[in-house]
């Protein structure tokens, strides 16, 4: 039996590189919509949005989700769903899963992944990670990645390659292949965590680690929580966060990506 959940996803219309973002349309429909209905078919019993724009709630409505108007001073996506947690009213054991609003290919696979995860660990988070596949990955800061321990734990998040495969690598020039081994992991930015803990993660000072790699997970290890780490059990694909990654995501819809809902 997998557990019972709710998904939350985060919705800023004021995002940094992609203004408008939850509103901007992929394949004629507003893109917070697509991502609705990833969380709707991975079978939660509820779906929230965390909307800081009432234009986010215009374009969800009739969709069989639910909206949160948050305030628009949250700094992070955690912090607008600590509000939608109690506007939601949510018991303090409940699963939720953070879904990102840039996520229009989510798995729904993945997406339970997660929540079943943190009920099996124990763990006060869980998220998910998929193998690195070629050095590119491993190089590119603006993929992520993680170490875990012998038990699932994440040990540590980086934008560096970790590992750093020393002998490997030694030679500068062998920089452009992944070495053999299999032993790196790319997070994939998906958690899950009960409601108390959401709150309590918001609350949190941030950390220094935290605020050198711009990874708002690390506060959460600095602080002494576990974060359990899944692998994802199908891949997903790349989020939506400049022009170029919409024009992407319209490209992969044409090529036949199966729409939900």
């Amino acid at each position: 039996m997998e557990p019972p959940f709710v998904v939350a996803i985060p919705a800023r219309f004021a995002a940094t590189r992609l203004p408008g973002k939850p509103l901007r349309l992929l394949a004629g429909e507003p893109l917070v919509l697509h991502v609705a209905r990833r969380a709707l078919a991975a079978g939660a019993a509820e779906v929230w949005v965390a909307a800081d724009d009432g234009r986010i709630a215009d374009a969800l409505a009739g969709s069989g989700v639910r909206v949160a108007m948050t305030s628009p001073d949250h700094a992070s996506g955690s912090d607008r769903l600590a509000e939608c947690a109690a506007i939601a009213g949510w018991a303090d054991d409940a699963v939720v899963v953070n879904l990102q609003g840039d996520e229009p290919f989510a798995p729904a696979a993945g997406i339970r992944e997660a929540a079943r995860v943190l009920v099996d660990s124990g763990a006060e988070m869980a998220t998910l990670a998929a193998p690195v596949e070629d050095a590119a990955t491993l190089a590119d800061p603006n993929a992520v990645k993680l170490v875990r321990s012998a038990g699932g734990d994440a040990l540590y998040f980086r934008r560096a390659p970790v590992p750093w495969p020393r002998d490997a690598w030694a030679d500068a020039a062998a920089r452009d292949r992944l070495p053999p081994g299999g032993h790196w992991l790319r997070h994939i930015g998906i958690y899950a965590y009960r409601a108390a803990f959401l709150r309590r993660f918001a609350a949190l000072a941030p950390t220094p680690l935290e605020r050198t790699e711009s990874l708002e997970q690390l506060r959460a290890l600095e602080h002494g929580f576990r974060i359990a780490v899944g692998i994802t059990p199908e891949p997903f694909p790349p989020g939506v966060d400049t022009p170029a990654d919409l024009e992407r995501a319209e490209r992969r819809l044409a090529a036949g990506e199966p729409r939900q809902g």
